[in-house]
């Protein structure tokens, strides 16, 4: 599916920032910026690999924050009522 399509279906892009700390210095945190579209609130995607994180990366999660933001909105889309020809 085409992300036209998805963003119609409701899908929105999601930016995470996850914080995790290194396995070798455990006291050292490390910042990983992730960027998908997903579904506001429940963020199935982000769901999904966050769990991939837990099970097949070593680097233990510390926090994870999360922002979301529609590409299309109603206040961005409107129609009018002429026609313009562009060359």
């Amino acid at each position: 599916m085409s992300e036209f399509e998805l963003t119609l279906k409701g899908y929105r892009l999601t930016t995470a920032e996850i914080l995790y700390r290194m396995p070798d210095h455990p006291a050292v945190l490390q910042s990983f910026i992730w960027q998908e579209l997903d579904i506001a609130p429940r963020f199935p995607v982000l769901t999904k690999f966050l769990h991939f994180w837990e099970t097949s990366i070593d680097g233990k999660l510390h926090s994870v924050r999360v922002a979301a933001r529609g590409l299309i909105s109603p206040a961005e889309l409107k129609l009018y009522g002429h026609e313009l020809t562009l060359h």
